[in-house]
């Protein structure tokens, strides 16, 4: 009778060690679930913002938000732009506050290469990463080829306050066709005139 006892005892210890070890099992595998999800959400987070850091990186504040209508000497006008002059359209693109969205008359249209670039201000501002855009033509010394991204360059167009004359680095191309746009900020309803640039893919017909 005492050794039936004895077994059961033992039978009945095992039982609950068992009951232990799978219950450490569970948490243990509790927690690494938890940690591979919540390292997978940091991953998707830094992937969504690597993809818009070149909007969010630019800072327009100081950008001269209407221009002049002047353009370069030797820019050409776009042949069959999708966009004619005149023609009304709707800005995809946020380079500033209240333009995405806006509705957009078309002032002129131009076939050139468009650059991101990154600069430091001539007036000791802040260093500017990935504005959007100057083109090929507001280059000093620019030749036929287009630059490469990495190439350093001197500016000749004057978008910003202390853009002009600084040394800047290409960080991308686009061979497209540029528009010079005015429109009307979706925020503070301000009239912007002959602004520099919006780009063919920047841009949607209105419906």
């Amino acid at each position: 009778m005492n050794r039936i006892k004895w077994i059961f005892g033992t039978l009945f210890l095992i039982s609950l060690l068992t009951l232990a070890a799978c219950g450490s099992d569970n948490e243990e595998s509790t927690e690494e679930d938890t940690e591979q999800s919540e390292e997978s959400m940091e991953e998707e987070n830094n992937e969504e913002n690597e993809e818009s850091s070149d909007e969010e990186g630019m800072d327009h504040s100081d950008m001269n938000h209407s221009g002049s209508g002047e353009v370069p000497d030797d820019l050409e006008e776009a042949e069959e732009p999708t966009f004619e002059e005149g023609d009304q359209a709707t800005i995809t693109a946020s380079h500033m506050e209240g333009m995405e969205g806006a509705e957009a008359t078309i002032v002129g249209a131009y076939d050139t290469t468009a650059y991101v670039i990154s600069y430091d201000p001539t007036n000791g501002g802040d260093r500017v990463e990935n504005h959007k855009w100057i083109i090929h033509e507001e280059i000093e010394e620019a030749g036929d080829e287009p630059f490469e991204s990495g190439d350093e360059v001197t500016i000749e167009a004057s978008h910003m306050e202390g853009m002009e004359g600084a040394t800047g680095e290409i960080e991308s191309a686009e061979e497209t066709t540029a528009y010079m746009v005015d429109f009307t900020t979706t925020e503070s309803e301000e009239e912007v005139t002959n602004h520099k640039w919006v780009t063919e893919s920047e841009l949607e017909e209105t419906e």
